[in-house]
């Protein structure tokens, strides 16, 4: 089951970037950079307490941060 708090910045493959909630068929956001994804996928990801993932050309996962209720959290945190 997705997590619809979870957000994720994708190449589109129209040469583009994507911003899409997970489990959504379609994009919330498209930008011509990777770094305008990314601003508006953090804010989604820290409205809504959940995860940012941010996905590479070549579709690897390159970074992930959680805004929410983070189930491992730095032991200088816990």
């Amino acid at each position: 089951m997705a997590d619809k708090k979870n957000v994720n910045v994708m190449p589109t493959g129209d040469g583009d970037w994507g911003v899409k909630r997970e489990g959504a068929d379609r994009y919330s956001r498209r930008y011509d950079t990777q770094k305008e994804a990314i601003n508006t996928g953090t804010n989604m990801a820290k409205d809504s307490k959940g995860e940012l993932t941010i996905r590479g050309r070549d579709g690897q996962i390159r970074a992930k941060n959680s805004f929410g209720n983070d189930p491992c959290p730095p032991k200088d945190k816990g």
